[in-house]
């Protein structure tokens, strides 16, 4: 059997090669992300909106819709758009080059034929100059390789967040693939209430109203410019931009106020998944220990 290299596990995903098709699905997940906004009943800290990594894509997983449960998948291997019912109704429609606008218009067509009917807010989010979906005739790209591997890289960061989340037995996220940042995240909590952000909307008043320490991935997106694993604490402590993390290639970005590890550079890693796992636990040791968490009560302990 032909030996599996950890670079074709964690494959090339260079932003300019891809940034038009990301950002082009970056608006198809606003529009289906906004599908659960409208039919799933609000959680804290908006964790009812989320995709999640599935075998084939991303998924809504099961949404509410009257009696019934309606999923949406977009599966990276067929390049398809997945509707299913529990009603046994099923429609797939192609992942192919169009634009917002037509995407959006064939997707509200599908979700009529299926008998659902979801009142959407047909503006993306978290964008400096949002277009409505049905005016976005500028993002009209899909290169179906490229969208594959970003989501290879998904299916591996998710194996390694949920493992690093199995040490922690105090409130934690599931891994979750937020569509308005489009990125992968995971957030601990400390269980202790938040001051108030200054000019906090309500999407980070919401997001924010306790202490976390988040880490996640994207691609490169919000003119970041390539992609990147990431990990901050909300509040930020006083000294940690001049703590000392691992691997060697992580380092905090004043800019963002985070700490920082190219995928480029973890890929390259004789263990690319041991060095994200360092990064992730290092960074967290520093935050927390900074922040004061009560670690004893939060962590669990080899035995």
């Amino acid at each position: 059997m032909e030996k599996t290299l950890p670079q074709d596990i964690w494959p090339e995903l260079r932003w300019d090669d891809w940034s038009a098709t990301a950002d082009t699905l970056h608006m198809w997940t606003q529009i289906v992300g906004k599908t659960r906004l409208a039919l799933s009943p609000l959680q804290a800290h908006w964790w009812n909106v989320p995709l999640y990594v599935s075998a084939r894509g991303l998924s809504t997983a099961a949404m509410p819709y009257g009696s019934e449960f309606l999923e949406i998948e977009f599966d990276f291997v067929s390049h398809s758009l997945h509707f299913r019912s529990s009603t046994g109704a099923s429609a797939s429609t192609p992942l192919r080059a169009q634009s917002v606008a037509d995407f959006y218009a064939e997707y509200l067509r599908t979700l009529s034929d299926l008998g659902v009917h979801v009142a959407l807010y047909a503006t993306p989010v978290e964008l400096a100059h949002p277009i409505p979906f049905a005016d976005d005739v500028q993002h009209a790209s899909y290169d179906p390789a490229a969208a594959h591997r970003f989501w290879r890289i998904l299916v591996q960061a998710d194996q390694v967040f949920q493992k690093f989340s199995s040490s922690f037995i105090g409130k934690v996220s599931p891994v979750h693939f937020f569509w308005g940042s489009f990125d992968l995240a995971v957030t601990r909590f400390s269980g202790r209430p938040a001051p108030p952000r200054d000019g906090a909307d309500p999407i980070t008043r919401e997001a924010y109203s306790h202490e976390v320490i988040s880490a996640g991935f994207w691609p490169g997106n919000g003119g970041y410019g390539k992609a990147a694993f990431y990990c901050y604490a909300a509040p930020s402590p006083p000294g940690l931009d001049s703590a000392i993390i691992q691997p060697p290639q992580a380092f905090f970005d004043q800019g963002l106020g985070e700490f920082i590890l190219p995928y480029d550079d973890m890929r390259r890693s004789p263990s690319p998944a041991d060095a994200l796992m360092a990064f992730l636990q290092s960074t967290y040791d520093r935050a927390a220990d900074l922040s004061a968490w009560d670690r004893s009560a939060l962590e669990r302990h080899p035995v």
